[in-house]
């Protein structure tokens, strides 16, 4: 029942808050247009729920096709890819504000487990149970795991958090919702866990983001307990 409710609303409050905020809209998208060269908006494949690709929107806070240049889709503190207005933007998080489109569309909800980049966990097919559960519901533009660490911790800790909020939102969905949205305005307004931390700090950013990269992709389609239960690893 909730769950209707929660898809209802989702979608009526993303409306009426892009009514209420297109004069703030306006005001970032002019910002980036004039502090640099490329679009206002990014678009970026992500995977929503059972495993279902969408375009996710972003406004625009690096340099035009940062994903390709230096750690690709990590981002540690100091990052030159980072525009002027882009740290502003993602101090304040208010480059999130564009995924109100995609809760409007169907895609995410507000709340939710963040969607991975598409090739960020690897062949979602191949996923082990663990790392899949996380996508039985709507990836969402902020979750528990985001007010538990944010991107202070890693992808496997994401994963217990994400899992750990499915099966709330079964037996009490109201509840932990309001509580992901009050907690969620205390980390914007501290401004907390903003930047990703490197595991070894005696390396540089590149070989840092390449390593962890291929760990998460390694940890994501590892056999577990409950894979090999169900006979997926004969």
């Amino acid at each position: 029942m909730y769950l209707s409710v929660k898809s209802f609303f989702d979608k009526f409050i993303s409306a009426v808050a892009l009514v209420v905020l297109s004069p703030v809209l306006l005001v970032i998208a002019i910002a980036i247009k004039i502090n640099s060269p490329g679009s206002v908006l990014f678009k970026q494949g992500r995977v929503g729920k059972n495993g279902k690709a969408f375009a996710m929107y972003k406004f625009r806070s690096m340099v035009q096709d940062a994903e390709k240049q230096g750690t690709g889709l990590f981002n540690y503190e100091g990052d030159p890819r980072v525009t002027k207005v882009g740290r502003f933007l993602r101090d304040t998080s208010l480059d999130e504000l564009p995924q109100l489109f995609n809760v409007v569309k169907g895609d995410m909800s507000i709340i939710g487990p963040r969607p991975s980049v598409t090739y960020e966990l690897g062949d979602y097919e191949t996923l082990n149970n663990r790392y899949k559960k996380r996508f039985l519901v709507l990836p969402g533009i902020t979750g528990l795991a985001q007010v538990s660490g944010r991107n202070d911790v890693d992808w496997d800790e994401k994963i217990n958090y994400d899992n750990k909020y499915v099966d709330l939102l079964k037996k009490d969905g109201l509840k932990t919702d309001l509580a992901i949205i009050i907690k969620t305005l205390l980390v914007v307004l501290k401004k907390q866990d903003i930047y990703e931390n490197k595991n070894n700090q005696n390396i540089n950013d590149e070989d840092a983001a390449k390593l962890a990269a291929e760990e998460v992709i390694r940890k994501a389609h590892e056999r577990d307990k409950g894979d090999v239960l169900n006979g997926r690893y004969q």
